[in-house]
């Protein structure tokens, strides 16, 4: 019971994320939590209840420590997934 009050109020204080693109040359993200994957090609980060994934050609990170990041590169393509809460991975995987 505590822990899923604890998730719930991460949840309600984390920050909303800003994604900001401009052409497809760069794409600037506020409150990034955390890069998951990163190389030439593709990137996958959280941002606030966000999971994104980045594809494109010759795409480099910077100003992670910022709390934001800025990726530079030909950006082909975007993809926003919402994340799913503690209590809703609990659920899923018990209907499977």
């Amino acid at each position: 019971m505590f822990e899923k009050l604890t998730d719930r109020a991460g949840e309600a204080l984390s920050p909303v994320s800003g994604i900001h693109i401009e052409s497809n040359r760069e794409l600037v993200v506020e409150n990034c939590r955390r890069i998951e994957e990163c190389d030439e090609v593709f990137m996958q980060f959280i941002s606030g209840h966000l999971r994104v994934q980045v594809w494109g050609s010759g795409l480099r990170a910077y100003d992670h420590k910022t709390g934001g990041l800025v990726i530079r590169g030909r950006i082909s393509r975007v993809e926003l997934a919402e994340r799913r809460r503690h209590g809703d991975e609990e659920s899923a995987s018990r209907e499977h």
